[in-house]
């Protein structure tokens, strides 16, 4: 089984994802850490080899953890790839949202190269929203509830999904 977390930069993939893998007793991967982990740091890519090199490394860490299965974080822009947007059928896929006034705060001093300021951030999430909900079995916004609390929701939808109890 395969559960797929998706949504904008700092909507919490990461943080909510771990949990859910916890709770799910499944492996957790997120495909930014494996970039960073193999390649460096991701801005320093962008800027030394741009965003189709990104892409590129991108696709080959989704396909990576896919294989792999339990649940995967993606980058926020994992999913413009179409191939990548092929792969998630038979997936379960978490959509994760939150509004520019939460993700404000987030941002803080995060260094992301497609989203240096929340006017950014709004421009990405209004170019993108129409492809996450498309590709969303679930959407939760993680704008104003603890995490944990969204963890043990995520879980108990995937449990449903797969006839098994929480």
């Amino acid at each position: 089984m395969t559960v797929v977390i998706i949504g904008p930069p700092a909507a919490g993939k990461t943080r909510i994802g771990r949990r859910v893998a916890k709770l799910l007793g499944l492996p957790f991967t997120d495909t930014d850490k494996q970039i960073q982990a193999l390649h460096g740091p991701i801005p320093a890519i962008f800027e030394s080899e741009g965003e189709p090199r990104f892409r590129e490394l991108e696709r080959a860490e989704v396909v990576e953890a896919l294989r792999g299965g339990g649940v995967v974080s993606f980058g926020g822009g994992a999913v413009l790839n179409t191939a990548t947007q092929r792969d998630l059928d038979g997936c379960l896929v978490v959509l994760f949202t939150a509004t520019a006034e939460a993700v404000a705060a987030r941002l803080g001093n995060a260094k992301r190269p497609l989203v240096p300021d929340i006017e950014a951030w709004q421009r990405v999430v209004d170019a993108r929203r129409e492809l996450y909900e498309d590709l969303a079995d679930y959407t939760v916004d993680t704008s104003h509830h603890r995490a944990d609390d969204i963890a043990d929701e995520v879980a108990a939808w995937v449990r449903t999904r797969l006839g098994r109890a929480s």
